[in-house]
């Protein structure tokens, strides 16, 4: 039988088919195809099976190139994630392995740019971040600009990617340089794999342009082409899969790198540019009585009642930013326990902000009762703020300034994450 990581072919009556080997299970041989995707093939079906080459021993040592002294310097922080992963061919999942000098071995392109630093962070997916690690990232942040490095990339896990941009264009107050956040869809030794055009992408946009901030760096399409740099507080991963997963949300894209050309176009102008005099200034510190409620059917007084204590509590409401609440009929009199619930919330100090679950438009609580009543309750309307970015900004506000100051701030424009108003060519493009 064949061993782990093997090439092989394998013939069926109707198809052949080659990749690398994974395991035998009762009735099937896996294998790996060269897409990235594994297939199952019945034994009973296989007509011819040969090897194509052994298994490559595993290499740990990557070859450096001399890079070019003349070139900026970029540093990579990761954090783990897809975009520092490989597949493990006993199981055919994905884990968590790459240290930052191996991506720079695979993706040797990156050595023409820029002259790379990396350092490991975290070996981490991003669904297990919490608010003391956006910490830690700013110290990591603060080291390699101390150090004189011309930007940063922050490799994470995606799916709270744009979460963690979010947070970090609140704690990153004000920055010299660049700071871009890429992830990947699929693991980088996969050959559907969109992690080298995110990462060339990256260091072609630092290297080439003024701009100074956080933002994101992910596929624009599902081919190769192209990649869009991202609104770090209006963005949203909107896919579970495809590469061009990440869309911005009541707002557009900052630029686009051609990555077969290698030339940018900002589609924005008002973006802050680089300036070496510029002081890096960070407030790392987040609140952590921070709630999230998200409304739904078949409510009850309790789920509101839960956060009585808490310092900030962000409602993903219904339509322009309601709740239950009123008592049409029978069946609802228990609704009319929940208003006096929200305003118990807010008497015991709790900052509650509202947003909507319909992620593109944005709340107006003028419009009809519930929301007027809501208002009147002390709830402040989220303007069109996403949900998750409102939960970090609002942690992040109770952590730095007073409640009255935060009362006032939670609904002022800080870093792009509330717009004048929502154009409606931003609608899911």
């Amino acid at each position: 039988m064949f061993k782990q990581g093997e090439l092989v072919e394998i013939s069926t009556s109707s198809s052949t088919f080659n990749g690398v080997f994974i395991k035998e299970e009762k009735d099937f041989l896996v294998v790996k195809l060269s897409n990235g995707y594994n297939i199952g093939v019945s034994k009973r079906n296989i007509k011819e099976q040969k090897s194509l080459a052994k298994p490559k021993e595993k290499k740990e040592d990557v070859k450096k190139e001399k890079p070019n002294p003349k070139l900026p310097i970029i540093s990579i922080l990761h954090t783990g994630g897809t975009i520092a992963s490989k597949v493990d061919y006993e199981t055919g999942a994905v884990y968590s392995s790459f240290k930052p000098e191996e991506l720079l071995g695979m993706f040797p392109e990156l050595i023409k740019i820029a002259r790379f630093d990396s350092e490991l962070i975290a070996n981490m997916w991003s669904d297990d971040l919490r608010f003391q690690h956006f910490e830690v990232l700013a110290k990591a942040i603060e080291k390699e600009v101390k150090k004189g490095v011309d930007g940063i990339i922050i490799g994470m896990g995606t799916d709270n990617l744009a979460v963690a941009s979010a947070a970090l264009a609140f704690v990153v107050e004000h920055t010299p340089i660049p700071i871009i956040i890429v992830g990947a869809q699929r693991s980088s030794d996969r050959g559907s794999s969109d992690a080298a055009v995110n990462l060339i992408c990256a260091a072609e946009f630092i290297t080439k342009t003024d701009f100074a901030g956080v933002a994101i760096c992910m596929h624009d399409s599902p081919e190769d082409k192209q990649c869009a740099i991202l609104p770090a507080c209006k963005t949203r991963k909107l896919h579970s899969s495809r590469r061009d997963a990440f869309k911005p949300v009541n707002d557009t894209v900052i630029a686009r790198v051609d990555y077969e050309k290698r030339k940018i176009e900002f589609v924005k102008d008002d973006y802050t540019k680089k300036d070496r005099n510029r002081k890096l200034v960070l407030k790392p510190k987040m609140d952590d009585k921070v709630g999230f409620l998200k409304i739904h059917i078949h409510m009850f007084p309790e789920q509101f009642e839960f956060y009585k204590g808490y310092n900030g509590l962000i409602i993903e409401g219904t339509g322009l930013g309601h709740t239950p609440g009123q008592v049409p009929n029978e069946i609802c009199k228990i609704y009319q326990k929940i208003y006096p619930a929200i305003k118990g919330i807010i008497d015991s100090g709790c900052v509650v902000v509202m947003t909507t679950q319909c992620l593109f438009g944005r709340v107006n609580m003028n419009v009809y009762s519930k929301g007027a009543e809501l208002r009147e309750l002390g709830v402040i309307p989220g303007q069109d703020m996403l949900p998750e970015t409102a939960f970090v900004k609002l942690a992040w506000l109770l952590a730095n300034y007073k409640k009255e100051e935060v009362k006032e701030l939670i609904a002022k424009n800080l870093r792009g994450e509330i717009s004048e108003r929502s154009e409606k060519e931003t609608f899911l493009i």
